[in-house]
């Protein structure tokens, strides 16, 4: 089966794509640098960096299976309140109707967050989707239930040419706990109670040393898991494209580097990344993670 993806950032979806025997033909971003690094990783595919809204789809090679993850900044909550350029970003997504449109291949994934699926044009653009002959299906999936060691709940809108929408049989994996992927002997650390550091901060490591023991990882930036943090013996939380978790061991403290965001994420460990540090954490926070998109691709498999 021969594959594309549009909006490849670093090539999570093509990497979990080949695990799931596909051959990916075809990559685009508008990003350099994530072009630059899907092509390090994937060499045989033709990269393309370009508005993929400008995109002449008509030069693309002959495939089967489209992916897609359209932007995402819009939709997510954790943005915020809404901004004058969400529209644009939200818009990425008729990119996809228009490769389908000219294409037509047998089967489509498109990856987003859930709240893609609130998307005040998500009716019109299913409308449109389904006009061109394709039914869809949308699957909510965790990665923690494929064996990542994070907890990352996306929708996977699965679109084929077929009479009824397909509900895949996908798998749930035991879940794999944070501490698979941290090394504690690794990185540079600081102490917890060092001067300027936020009270909040050291309010957490305090409630979740009381919680944990000594080991635990914690929010530094936004919110979630409380004011504790959370345990090792769990995955850890969303992997975002800015630092936010720290590890907490004893009376030290660092961020989770760019190196265990990546097998977090899923990504064989032989998997090149930028060596900007700011470039890598941003392709991971916005990567598909491969054992999940290689189960899915599987499972449409086993359904067509």
């Amino acid at each position: 089966m021969k594959a594309i993806d549009l909006f490849s950032g670093g090539g999570g979806f093509t990497e979990g794509a080949e695990q799931a025997g596909c051959q990916v033909v075809w990559a685009a971003n508008h990003w350099p640098a994530a072009v630059e690094t899907h092509a390090a990783n994937h060499p045989r595919a033709q990269h393309v960096c370009q508005d993929l809204q400008q995109a002449d789809w008509t030069l693309l090679p002959d495939f089967d299976l489209l992916l897609a993850s359209p932007a995402c900044q819009g939709h997510t909550p954790a943005r915020g309140k809404e901004r004058p350029h969400h529209d644009a970003t939200r818009s990425t997504a008729w990119a996809v109707v228009s490769a389908l449109e000219c294409k037509s291949p047998a089967a489509a994934l498109v990856e987003n967050v859930p709240a893609f699926l609130k998307w005040k044009l998500f009716p019109a653009w299913c409308a449109a989707v389904s006009a061109l002959g394709y039914a869809i299906s949308p699957h909510l999936v965790d990665a923690a239930d494929f064996g990542v060691p994070q907890h990352r709940v996306r929708i996977f809108i699965v679109l084929t040419k077929s009479q009824h929408p397909l509900e895949l049989q996908l798998p749930k994996m035991p879940h794999v706990p944070a501490s698979s992927f941290i090394d504690f002997d690794a990185g540079t650390w600081t102490q917890v109670d060092r001067p300027g550091r936020a009270a909040a901060t050291i309010a957490r490591v305090r409630a979740g040393r009381a919680a944990f023991g000594d080991r635990f990882v914690a929010p530094y930036f936004g919110t979630g898991s409380g004011l504790t943090g959370r345990s090792l013996d769990r995955p850890i939380g969303t992997i975002t494209t800015r630092d936010r978790w720290s590890i907490i061991d004893g009376d030290r403290m660092r961020m989770v580097s760019v190196e265990e965001s990546k097998i977090a994420m899923g990504f064989p460990k032989h998997y090149l990344l930028p060596a900007n540090k700011k470039d890598g954490m941003q392709m991971m926070g916005n990567a598909v993670c491969p054992p999940k998109a290689c189960g899915i691709i599987q499972a449409l498999k086993a359904a067509a």
